[in-house]
């Protein structure tokens, strides 16, 4: 079994504003960048490889972390919100009404127009747990929300209909062992990171 450690960015100017950021281009905000500097990471993790989404906040979050060697890989990339990306989810459920109601009860099929699907994502992660899974060594991944929720379903069978079984923390560590077929196992959710000092 190999290791693999999530991480979610750092904030950005929409993160408090609960924008769908997707795969949007956005840089940490100052603020955003503040946070990252005060975290710091467990021990375990330490001699891990790293890995981050090639959009601009979660190799932000890498370099702040001390690890700008990061491999980009873009099977790591935010989920596409397609033409909903900027937009609040609370506005798009006042406009659409039942609309959104249906197209948010297909779960791991849930799609943004022009947009993908958690289940896409899931598909387009299972060749890289497979390689880490080969590897056989201790990775951390800088990626994000959408990603991690897909990762998180993929390992409990959760069908993203409804609240997930454990509430997901925006800015804390979620740790996988991964089998060399790239199935993952999870081990703890929602590790908080050790604050600076």
């Amino acid at each position: 079994m190999a290791r693999l450690v999530l991480l979610r960015h750092g904030p950005t100017a929409w993160t408090p504003e609960h924008r769908l950021q997707g795969q949007s281009d956005l840089p940490l905000s100052p603020e955003g960048r503040r946070a990252v500097a005060s975290w710091r990471l467990p021990p375990e993790v330490a001699g891990f490889a790293w890995l981050t989404s090639p959009l601009r906040r979660a190799r932000e979050t890498a370099v702040l972390l001390g690890h700008g060697e990061a491999r980009a890989d873009r099977r790591l990339a935010e989920m596409s919100f397609g033409e909903w990306e900027g937009q609040r989810l609370r506005d798009l459920r006042a406009r659409l009404g039942s609309a959104m109601d249906e197209i948010e009860g297909q779960g791991l099929d849930f799609r943004a127009p022009g947009g993908e699907s958690p289940r896409e994502v899931q598909a387009r992660l299972a060749p890289l747990l497979a390689e880490i899974g080969r590897d056989g060594r201790g990775h951390l991944a800088v990626t994000h929300k959408g990603v991690i929720r897909a990762l998180y379903a993929l390992a409990t069978g959760w069908q993203m209909l409804g609240e997930p079984p454990q509430p997901f923390a925006d800015f804390a560590l979620h740790i996988y062992d991964v089998a060399r077929d790239g199935t993952p196992v999870l081990l703890r959710h929602n590790l908080p990171l050790e604050p600076a000092g």
